[in-house]
């Protein structure tokens, strides 16, 4: 089992907490709905940061079997689309897979 770990931090200049607020509901709403739609996902969770004196807003965690898996849920059209939701106003990524 794969684990895969996206943090995001929003460009905060440029957004209110409203605005950062509205873009994580958002984006959560729709990787909520992906293993409706991508099979190889086996579970997907989407977090506030509650603690402000860390960089990152936003966690992404999910389950996978393989990491061809991570690149099958990467690649798939609803994936990309929830991206798109978020990708505009990020600062910075990054991401860990673990088993």
């Amino acid at each position: 089992m794969i684990q895969h770990i996206v943090m995001f931090r929003l460009d905060e200049k440029n957004l209110s907490a409203v605005e950062i607020e509205t873009i994580y509901r958002q984006f959560r709403q729709a990787i909520m709905a992906l293993p409706l739609t991508i099979p190889v996902l086996r579970s997907v969770a989407v977090d506030m940061n509650i603690n402000p004196n860390e960089q990152f807003h936003i966690v992404l965690r999910s389950e996978l079997d393989s990491l061809e898996d991570v690149s099958t849920y990467a690649a798939h059209p609803d994936h990309v689309a929830a991206a798109a939701i978020i990708k505009p106003h990020v600062k910075a990524r990054a991401c860990v897979d673990f088993e």
